[in-house]
Formats: C-alpha cells, structure tokens, sequence
C-alpha cells in the first residue's frame, strides 16, 4: 500500500514537471529559437567563428527575453500589483542590463552607449511602429483610441533624459576646442544621472502607489472580461527558481555577444555601430514586439503604449543612468554624451513619438510613419563606419584622465 501510493505521488510530481517544461519551454511561438541555446554554448566551447556565436547567441536572447517576461507575469500574481510592477519593470529590460554590465566591465563603452540608445530608439518607433500598423490594419472599420494620461506621463520621463543626454552634447560643442571639458561633462553626466533615477523612482511611486487608479481605469474596462478570469500556470517557486535559470544563461549568452560583436561585425561588413543600435536591440526587444502587437490586434491600445513606452523609459530613466553610477563606482569614465548622430536619433524619435500620440487616436498610417523613421535610423547606421581602433582610442583617451585625478 505504501509503495502503490509512493508510486502515485511520483507520477503526480512528473506531471507537474513536464507540465512546468510545457508551459515554460514550449507554449511561446518562438521556441523554436530554444536550440540556439546549447548551439551557442557550444559554438564557444568548440572555438566556432565570431560570427556564429554571435548570431546563436542573439537567437538565445531574443527567445530568453520573451521567457522572462512570461516569468514575471506569472510572478505577478502572487505578489500582487504593485511588486509585480516593479518586478516587470526590473527584468523587462533585463537582456539589455545584462548587455550593459558585460560591456560596461569589459570597457566597450560605445557598444554600450550605442546598445541603450538603439533599445530606446527600438521600443518608440519599431515596437510601436510596428504594433500601431498591424493594430490599424485589424481594426480598419474601428476608431482605434487611447487613454493620453499614461502615454503622456512616460513621454514627460523620456524628454528629462533627452534634456539629460543633449546638456553635454550642447555643453561640448560650446566650449572653445582648446579648453579640457572631460571632466565637466562627466560630472554633469553624474549630476543628470542621479537626477534621471530619482525622477523614475518618484514615478514609480506616483504609478503604483500615490495614483495608481488613474492607470487602472482603462485596464478594469479593457481587460476585465480577459485578465480578471486568468490563474497562473505555474506556482510561485518554479518561476523564481526558472527566473533565476533564465538570468544565469542570460548572463553567459550576454558575454558572448558582448565579445564577439566587434569581430562579427567585421566579418558581415557592418559597422559596430549598427550591430549595436539596430540588431541587438532587435534581439532583447523579442517580447515587447511580440505582446504589444497582440493587444494592438485586439484593439488594446493603451496596453500597447503602456509596454512600448514603459520599457523605453525603464532603458533611459533607470538602465542608462545606473550604468553611469555604476560605472562611476568602478572607476571607469562613462558619461551621457552619446555623440551627434546618436543624440539627433533619439530627439527625432521621441519628437516624432510624441506628435504621433498627442491626439489620442491611432491608425496604421501613424504606425508605417514610424517604422519608415526607423527604416532610415537603421540605413544611416548602416553606412556610418565606425573603426574599431577609434572605438577603442575613444575609450582610452577619456579613461587615463580620470584615473590621474582618482
């Protein structure tokens, strides 16, 4: 009797296991990416081609980053509204954070700069370009609209650190050439820095705790009859414990894309600057694209503009500026003058994001405007040529400085 009901629990505990594996590994759309995974590990192990590795290792990503988000959702219904929030707003962006440490510590400060940017720059006109057309295309005999309240709240947080990324832009092109403006520009970027992380905490605060009815109006008109019904598909230990998972392999898949991005970029003919700006932000922004296009077909548009817009402030209110404190705090020169081109990018993108959302109505025309301006972002990168012995002069002329005056 005894061993009949060991028997009994044994087969209940690998249900329960394979139906975790099942829901975990195989109930998104892409993953079929999956075996990128152990093709990149080995790819490093077996000495494979920069390139290779690099693409594998991008592919990884891209599936990990849709994972993850499954993840915190699932979190999310243990821990409630407010840590749930919190905790998609941390791991969201959690591939290009990663990204960022790995670049940061192995000194490629122009491919992190570069990488940030491009994730900003992705998430306001790729992601939701892209979900705008597909959402006006759906619903063609709909009059698509939204509530104006968040997606103004988030564009006011992305003009401070447009305002923080052009201060030391502006304040190196109006110094005469002769004067030694490193170290102001790098104590303003400190400055700005604290600043843009004080700002985001404050709306963090002003979101999920002061005024958190005004952005849960829409969402308990919306998304009652579908969200209210859900239960998780997994209990709260297996996501912490598959979450945890999900960020080692993050972690060594992110090092690898850090170390070989230069020499990839070589072997394809690309510029760093463009497998920075444009393909890696491609890859961590994998599950953005994919639920804000889905609520856009469903006509969910303040969804669309809360994931879409939310991470692009979680990238330049919190992510950039941390690595800026970070890297203060390890001794490395980074500061927010992302250069000219860069910098014209991103307040074109936010400009252009801004007047497509002001009146509070969408349509697949406004979508196409926005990815046709990322069409020629993504084209203007990919004819700059940036070389690899600049990247690294660039690097080393504003590190010595610094540690002489530390």
């Amino acid at each position: 009797m005894s061993s009949w009901s060991l028997w009994n629990v044994s087969c209940a505990l690998a249900r329960q296991v394979l139906a975790n594996l099942q829901e975990v590994l195989l109930s998104s759309k892409l993953s079929i990416l999956f075996p990128a995974i152990p093709l990149a590990i080995g790819a490093n192990y077996f000495k494979f081609g920069s390139p290779w590795l690099f693409a594998l290792s991008s592919l990884g990503l891209a599936i990990l980053a849709e994972r993850v988000s499954f993840l915190t959702e699932q979190i999310a219904y243990y821990t409630g509204q407010t840590v749930g929030g919190l905790l998609n707003a941390t791991c969201g962006n959690a591939t290009e954070f990663v990204i960022a440490l790995f670049a940061l510590t192995q000194g490629k400060i122009e491919v992190l700069k570069c990488s940030l940017l491009g994730s900003i720059i992705s998430n306001l006109l790729l992601v939701l370009g892209t979900s705008l057309f597909c959402g006006g295309l759906a619903n063609l005999k709909k009059e698509q609209k939204f509530d104006r309240k968040q997606a103004d709240m988030n564009l006011s947080l992305i003009f401070l650190g447009l305002l923080c990324h052009m201060l030391p832009l502006i304040f190196r092109y109006s110094e005469s050439s002769g004067a030694k403006i490193g170290d102001p520009i790098l104590q303003l970027s400190r400055v700005s820095s604290i600043v843009m992380l004080l700002a985001y905490f404050a709306f963090l605060f002003f979101q999920l705790k002061a005024h958190c009815r005004i952005f849960e109006a829409e969402e308990e008109e919306e998304d009652h009859d579908v969200i209210s019904e859900e239960e998780p598909l997994i209990g709260f230990p297996t996501a912490m414990v598959w979450l945890a998972a999900m960020t080692v392999v993050i972690a060594v898949l992110s090092e690898y894309v850090v170390g070989t991005i230069e020499s990839a970029s070589d072997s394809w003919g690309v510029s760093v600057s463009f497998s920075s700006i444009i393909l890696l932000p491609i890859v961590g922004n994998a599950a953005e694209h994919a639920s804000t296009i889905i609520f856009a077909f469903k006509n969910k548009l303040d969804i669309t503009l809360g994931v879409a817009l939310g991470s692009a402030t979680h990238l330049s209110m919190f992510v950039v500026p941390l690595c800026v404190i970070v890297a203060w705090i390890m001794g490395t020169h980074m500061d927010l003058d992302f250069k000219l081109l860069q910098t014209g990018s991103f307040f074109i993108s936010v400009l252009l994001t801004t007047l497509t959302l002001q009146d509070g109505t969408s349509h697949y025309m406004k979508g196409l405007v926005l990815l046709l301006c990322y069409f020629v972002i993504g084209a203007c990168f990919f004819v700059l040529r940036t070389p690899l012995w600049q990247i690294t002069q660039m690097s080393s002329t504003f590190d010595h400085p610094l540690k002489r005056s530390l």
